[in-house]
């Protein structure tokens, strides 16, 4: 067998799908709290979106990650593990070859490299959307002729093309440096916890692991990924929520000076909970639905092709 399978892009389109269901709600509510304004902590964000907007107000803007984010996985994943059974065929001339941690570090780092291209437009149209009820409340700062509190998208689609026709390729790749500076660590934060985990929970002698350890192993790599690129992510969702109502952020680091300068350091750990709290079941449902159907669909090649 190759070191290349498509199988793994599958699975990963599947395994994207349900984190995606599982995690948006806990998604909004951590967007609202690192780019929105006047929410103070969880539990008073959980309760103003509902008052205002209802259970429908933690599912804004599911529909575009629930069709992007799915092909997304499908990359990152494949791409993972694509890239591992390259490195065992180099090392071990067996792509088979159960990898190193090094090398599965390796993999993953070029898959949140890969993964920005896609990530970057998918999560801003996420944002906007989930952004565009908010109301911006800043002091002697002009607003665009858009009123706050009003949509300022019709939908995902209208939301792509507003921002491609209004700041270019530039505009739809906004954020695409915070977003690499959080995904590389983070999908080795994510990948190494998980193959770490999974071995260690996996009792000797059984050749894959069972789903509840696929779904604690997953769990706990979520928790400690999301934690760990919490800064990044509130520097990501800064800039990318820039722009609904105005353009307060030049760059990356003009968006981290103006954010300490203004709020302090413990601006770059807000949303931190929920996003340690939301990896968990997110994660577990990634890699179960990623393990389970590649495990079908290697029993059902393994069955046509005996």
């Amino acid at each position: 067998m190759g070191s290349f399978q498509l199988q793994d892009f599958a699975a990963g389109w599947v395994g994207g799908a349900a984190s995606v269901v599982v995690g948006h709600p806990l998604d909004t509510i951590k967007t609202r709290l690192q780019a929105g304004q006047g929410y103070g902590n969880t539990l008073n964000c959980v309760l103003t979106v509902y008052r205002n907007e209802s259970v429908a107000g933690f599912f804004k803007g599911m529909s575009f990650p629930l069709a992007s984010i799915a092909v997304y996985s499908s990359v990152v994943f494949g791409v993972f593990s694509n890239t591992q059974r390259l490195l065992s065929q180099l090392r071990h001339r067996d792509p088979s070859h159960t990898p190193a941690l090094a090398d599965v570090a390796l993999a993953s780092m070029v898959a949140g490299f890969v993964s920005v291209g896609i990530g970057t437009p998918v999560d801003l149209v996420k944002i906007r959307l989930q952004m565009q009820m908010q109301p911006y409340i800043k002091a002697n700062i002009k607003l665009k002729p858009t009123v706050p509190g009003f949509p300022v998208y019709r939908g995902p689609i209208h939301c792509f093309r507003t921002v491609l026709q209004k700041e270019g390729i530039a505009g739809i790749y906004r954020g695409a440096g915070a977003m690499l500076l959080r995904d590389v660590p983070g999908y080795c934060l994510y990948f190494t916890p998980y193959t770490f985990f999974c071995g260690w929970i996996t009792p000797d002698g059984c050749i894959s692991p069972n789903p509840s350890s696929v779904w604690l192993a997953g769990g706990v790599a979520g928790a400690i990924s999301w934690g760990t690129a919490t800064p990044m992510d509130v520097v990501k969702s800064r800039l990318q929520a820039d722009g609904v109502y105005l353009n307060k952020y030049k760059g990356t680091l003009d968006c981290i000076l103006q954010s300490y300068q203004n709020e302090g350091l413990k601006v770059f750990f807000r949303g931190i909970t929920v996003n340690a709290v939301r990896g968990f079941p997110m994660s577990s449902a990634m890699f179960l639905g990623y393990e389970l159907s590649l495990k079908a669909m290697k029993r059902d090649q393994t069955e046509t092709n005996p």
